[in-house]
């Protein structure tokens, strides 16, 4: 997603996992990957996992093994149960907005995928591979894109 990446997506996540179940930070970081987290590394989410008890929207319990070192549970609070409904609206709210945003950029490319250019009185078709004006829009400060091996100024 690159610089659309929602921030704090991380954290609803790690709640809706624990609302599942009561797992451990490795794990979770492991269960992250189903949910296409990039940040599913083992450190960032035992810092998130600490800010999350910290606001006292989960708890940890160590548990002891005679197999391994003791290892930390982290289980959803009553408080965090209600933060994970309050961000799943959040993040309904966020989807309803991309998908109106979505449409709209999809009405523009067309029902056949070709580019559209908007001018005034409507959208004309951008043909591929010919040159286009790259002074429009420089009126109000606007720049196209540079498209792949093209250079800037040029």
């Amino acid at each position: 997603m690159g610089e659309c990446e929602p921030r704090n997506y991380l954290q609803p996540c790690l709640l809706l996992l624990l609302r599942e179940r009561s797992d451990h930070g490795y794990d979770l970081a492991s269960r992250l990957r189903e949910l296409n987290v990039a940040e599913g590394d083992p450190g960032a989410v035992y810092r998130a996992l600490r800010g999350l008890e910290r606001h006292g929207l989960v708890r940890s319990t160590w548990h002891t093994s005679d197999a391994g070192p003791a290892r930390r549970t982290y289980q959803l609070t009553t408080e965090g149960i209600a933060d994970l409904d309050r961000q799943a609206e959040l993040l309904e709210a966020t989807h309803q907005t991309l998908h109106v945003f979505r449409s709209r950029y999809q009405r523009l490319r067309g029902v056949n995928g070709h580019d559209h250019e908007r001018i005034e009185g409507g959208l004309i078709p951008r043909s591929r591979g010919h040159s286009h004006d790259h002074g429009a829009g420089r009126e109000r400060g606007v720049r196209p894109p540079l498209r792949s091996g093209e250079r800037a100024g040029g």
